[in-house]
């Protein structure tokens, strides 16, 4: 708490996730990644926070914003921006140079009020972009407060833990928004401080807390409390709270406030918004530079005529020119003025154009229904308008996997039990295809879509496999770490692994609900001949581990016997299987068709235990327990002299569920030549399994599996694979490269770096699994400056941000871990199936009609002042800056007919029009030209003009009339009947089944055929593969955490009253 200052203990996060911007995260001792983070600080000032004190010293408040401006770095932030553009900084040199007395043939303000129009209107542009991207994370706490945060809120500061709800100061926290994972941490406050859980107590706390200054340490602290009367204790990283994580499974935790604001560790690894400039406007950068070239070029060469001319043509020879003082007879002075004449060789109207494109485009992509999502009220937005035409040339596409490809949401789907498979449609004698998932509801508060009636009446009417079903079922309630709630009527399961909850949801709905868990025994409810309660003894929990692949447990049933349940990946079973074990054969054939549905398994085995068999091991467990050296490593081996002589009962299949057509749009891209890497902070396993499922990965893949735990071994098997390849290397093969983040380490360091990109450029798809958000962006950096291809990245967590703000295009999804994502993204979407539409047509269109209006404006201008430098201009101007308009625009007459009918042209007029000539500018502008040119006509009173004006343009347009326009009214391509249909608001789904002559679709017209197809809005469809994959097994928990879920399960008592504030 803090003088002067609300309850304490008041209400403080809203639920509102964070607005950090979070660009990378590494832990401390990851020093080979690479160079993309900021720099640490030299010398962090240690910080000491005073309790129920009012702060000696001022600490940053907790104001975050995500904002590219702010209102004293707009002005010099956009200028740079704007001057950076050739055309800007050359129309500002103009502007300076008219400002010279006797240099400039036009008005001092011709280009600088021009000038200041076209920054102004692109001033406001950036300012409504800007706001529209604006979101700020105000909470009002300051350091030292203490504040109490309830479960699903998000951590509105860095804090240590003080007490909770949960036995020993334990609390769960969510971290998928840091780190991706899906999983459950447990951190746990001090024994020191547990008790404290009144606001009284809390009152009356003195002392102080001591801690390292602000860093972008995400995985490290270090700190003392200090309470008066007590003996100082020790702070680690297990005791603090991040901003950003979310509370998850606990009822409340209050904790100190130790970092606010930007110095929370989240804000110490974020970066500022980079300014983004799409590959067109570098290319036309450089064209505008090679006219300055041509523009200097063709000034030198007039005012070397000017000085020759000056050289012949003396005062005395042209004593009626009175010439005395003329500033033209000076060469450099000359050559100034030539170059302000001849400056409308580049379009000054092209980037004021261009904006006003750009900004209806993005008005566009906002106003298209299609990439409206209902259920969340969500539309698509175009957060800038200035890399359109960026995303019609993507190349490489970089995806999250959690809450990007999939749903974050588990469900109990199908199960195998004593050889038999459960789980198929009641209505349907065959399980449904990937289509008819369609249909049905959304059940994902009840994470099970299990609905097979045949396994209760196989129980109740006593069914020769009944025992083993009994048993099976009562192993899915019991043989897990989950802790249950009650809230009035209702059991809430709190799971640290989202599986496991999907699991003991699914015995619960048939009919084995677990109840209670106590620290030695739990309780469950199960339904048989007769409805019975359950109470079984734990003994022993045998912890999870990605080495181990199974979890074991140890209990005496009510009947008095000591049984082990063991679950696991199929391979770590099977290999403990008793000889005697049935099943085995149709197991693996019900395990295969769940892998081909892209399903995740686990297979459940027991076994009974003698009672001097389990004694003599327990003491060997309990020797081992206490050994400081490799006590890992050691409880694994002890555990494998229980794990063996299995009996087999089966396997359950859960589904970790896709977004509504993400396959399809996989498809789709991979189809365009579009190449996708998966990076993902999950378990190599699960991403596998879910590239599997989502079509990136499939069945005639050979999968490259790269698992290194050192920079030598790293470099001899990319060096391997590599050279296995041969003249394929850097060429697309049917392989999928995975590799995790340990090895990503050495693989991103420099001496290996190269072999790593040309082994991943050699496969059709990669999977990066335990990365963390630092080198995701490290792979984007990769491939954006040694690929030289567009790149574009979509997340929707705060992990995600880093390789978002580094693409050339980052695509943020408003998903269910906050809005950091989209707030730091150029463009936001709702679902990833939207991206098919957003690329292919937005994107596609966009660069189509951005670069023909680019091109109509240089031509323009070209035309226009390119005859300037004629002999017969030059003559009658005397080789002087004299602005000769009425001889300019007569010579350039007949080239302003093709730009004319350029508009007209049949080929562009269906996307042409809607980019430009709505706005006006090019109509206007013809006319203007038109009426100048008529009027020159009439006053040289001559049938030749006349003549050439019918003749000239004609003959430069038979071939467009004739032929284009003959060739789309008679045969119009695919992509011209598509654009013209869209421009209509037509549907073009017809024009799309069928060419011209009604053959049948090529791959293009497929495309086109998928991109106008209408995505089914509901997240409860079911996106299943059929193909022969690997098995992949459903598990996931925090290894090596603060307390081990051997100790959570022995300090719960569910039976008793929690503790409440």
């Amino acid at each position: 708490t803090r003088r002067n200052r609300p309850s304490p203990l008041s209400h403080h996060s809203n639920g509102a996730g964070p607005a950090c911007s979070a660009a990378g995260y590494r832990k401390a001792e990851d020093e080979m990644s690479g160079t993309t983070s900021q720099a640490d600080p030299i010398d962090a000032t240690a910080r000491i926070v005073l309790l129920n004190r009012a702060q000696t010293t001022k600490f940053c408040d907790n104001h975050v914003s995500t904002a590219k401006y702010g209102i004293l770095t707009f002005l010099p932030r956009f200028l740079y921006e704007q001057i950076r553009r050739a055309a800007n900084a050359f129309f500002l040199f103009i502007a300076l140079m008219q400002q010279i007395p006797d240099v400039s043939p036009t008005g001092r303000y011709t280009t600088l009020v021009p000038l200041i129009f076209i920054l102004t209107v692109a001033g406001i542009k950036e300012i409504i972009e800007d706001y529209t991207m604006f979101w700020q994370h105000w909470i009002s706490v300051a350091v030292g407060d203490m504040v109490k945060v309830t479960n699903g809120q998000h951590l509105p500061a860095d804090m240590v833990i003080v007490s909770s709800s949960e036995p020993q100061a334990m609390c769960y926290t969510e971290t998928s928004n840091l780190d991706g994972e899906t999983n459950l941490k447990i951190r746990q406050g001090l024994p020191l401080t547990a008790s404290f859980q009144s606001l009284e107590e809390l009152m009356v706390l003195s002392g102080r807390l001591e801690c390292e200054g602000p860093n972008r340490h995400l995985y490290d602290f270090t700190g003392t409390l200090r309470l008066e009367n007590h003996n100082p204790a020790p702070l680690g990283p297990d005791q603090v709270l991040l901003r950003g994580a979310q509370l998850r499974n606990t009822q409340w935790v209050v904790g100190i406030v130790v970092y606010t604001g930007h110095d929370s560790k989240l804000m110490q690894n974020s970066t500022k918004a980079p300014l983004k400039r799409s590959n067109v406007e570098r290319v036309t950068n450089m064209q505008i530079l090679v006219l300055f070239g041509i523009l200097l070029v063709m000034a030198l060469v007039s005012s070397i005529g000017a000085a020759i001319w000056n050289q012949q043509h003396t005062d005395e020879a042209c004593w009626y020119l009175s010439r005395a003082g003329d500033i033209s007879l000076n060469f450099w002075y000359n050559l100034l003025t030539f170059i302000i004449l001849y400056n409308n060789l580049i379009p000054i109207s092209l980037l004021v154009t261009l904006e006003v494109v750009r900004f209806t485009q993005a008005l566009f992509i906002n106003w298209d229904t299609e990439m409206y999502y209902a259920e969340t009220d969500t539309p698509a937005m175009a957060r800038t308008s200035n890399l359109n035409e960026e995303l019609g040339q993507v190349k490489y596409l970089f995806s999250d996997k959690t809450g990007t490809l999939t749903c974050n949401i588990m469900h109990f789907k199908k199960c195998t039990i004593a050889g038999i498979t459960y789980g198929h449609f009641p209505d349907l004698d065959c399980d449904r295809s990937m289509e008819d998932f369609s249909h049905l509801p959304s059940t994902s508060q009840n994470s099970t879509e299990f609905d097979d009636p045949t396994l209760i009446q196989n129980i109740e009417k006593n069914h020769p496999t009944s025992p083993q079903i009994c048993e099976f079922l009562t192993m899915m309630a019991v043989c897990h770490t989950v802790v249950p709630e009650r809230e009035g009527n209702q059991i809430i399961f709190q799971a640290s692994s989202p599986d496991e909850g999907a699991l003991v949801k699914g015995a619960k709905s048939l009919g084995f609900v677990f109840t209670a868990r106590t620290p030695h025994s739990v309780i469950i409810e199960a339904v048989g001949t007769s409805s019975q309660i359950l109470c079984m003894l734990c003994f022993n929990v045998c912890l999870f581990c990605s080495n181990r692949k199974r979890m074991s447990v140890i209990v005496r049933t009510p009947t008095g016997k000591l049984r082990l349940y063991c679950k696991g990946a199929d391979n770590m079973i099977f290999e403990r299987l008793n000889e005697t074990s049935q099943y085995k054969d149709l197991t693996v054939a019900h395990l295969e068709q769940f892998a081909t549905e892209g399903l995740r398994t686990l297979c459940f085995a027991y076994v009974d235990l003698e009672e001097g068999a389990y004694q003599e091991w327990l003491k060997e467990y309990n020797r081992i327990s206490t050994v400081l050296k490799d006590r890992a490593q050691k409880l694994e081996e002890c555990y494998e002299l229980i794990e063996k002589n299995l009996l087999l009962l089966g396997a359950t299949a859960i589904e970790d569920r896709l977004q509504a057509g993400v396959p399809e749009t996989i498809a789709t891209l991979m189809k365009a030549n579009i190449k996708i890497w998966v990076l993902t902070g999950d378990k190599q396993e699960t991403a596998i399994n879910i590239g599997y499922s989502c079509k990136l990965v499939s069945h005639g893949m050979s999968l490259v599996i790269v698992n290194e735990d050192s920079l030598d071994a790293t470099r001899a098997t990319l060096t391997a694979h590599c050279s296995s390849l041969g003249d394929s290397l850097r060429k697309e093969n049917e392989l999928a490269l995975i590799i995790d983040g340990q090895t990503l380490k050495y693989a991103l360091s420099f001496e290996v770096r190269q072999a790593f990109l040309d082994l991943a450029l050699s496969c059709k798809a990669v999977i990066c699994c335990r990365v963390s958000p630092l080198q995701k962006s490290e792979i984007v950096d990769m491939v954006k400056k040694h690929v030289k291809a567009i790149t574009l990245a979509i997340g929707d967590g705060a992990n995600d941000v880093g390789m978002i703000q580094t693409a050339h295009v980052g695509v943020g999804i408003s998903g269910n871990e906050g809005m950091q994502a989209t707030n730091s993204s150029d463009y936001s979407i709702a679902q990833f199936s939207y991206l098919e539409k957003l690329l292919l047509v937005h994107g596609a269109w966009s660069y189509n009609r951005v670069t023909k209006c680019i091109l109509y404006c240089f031509y323009k201008n070209v035309v226009l002042y390119i005859i300037e430098v004629c002999a017969l201009i030059a003559m009658c101007k005397t080789f002087k800056g004299v602005d000769h308009l009425k001889m300019t625009i007569l010579s350039s007459s007949v080239f302003m007919f093709p730009t004319f009918m350029l508009q007209r042209k049949p080929g562009i007029s269906g996307n042409f029009k809607i980019a430009i000539s709505r706005h006006g500018v090019c109509n206007i502008y013809v006319y203007v030209c038109v009426c100048v040119c008529v009027c020159a006509g009439r006053v040289m009173q001559c049938w030749s003009f006349w003549l050439g004006l019918i003749l000239v343009p004609t003959a430069c347009l038979l071939k467009d009339v004739v032929w284009n326009a003959g060739r789309r009214t008679v045969r119009k391509s695919l992509l011209e009947e598509v654009q013209e249909l869209e421009a209509r608001a037509v549907d073009p789904g017809a024009a799309v089944l069928r060419d011209a002559s009604g053959r049948s679709l090529n791959e293009r017209a497929h495309l086109l055929t998928r991109v106008f197809r209408k995505t089914p809005s509901s997240v409860g469809r079911s996106n299943s593969v059929q193909q022969t994959v690997s098995h992949g097994y459903a598990f996931s928990q925090e290894e090596h955490g603060v307390v081990s879920q051997s100790q959570v399960v022995r300090s719960y008592d569910t039976t008793r009253q929690r503790p409440s504030m």
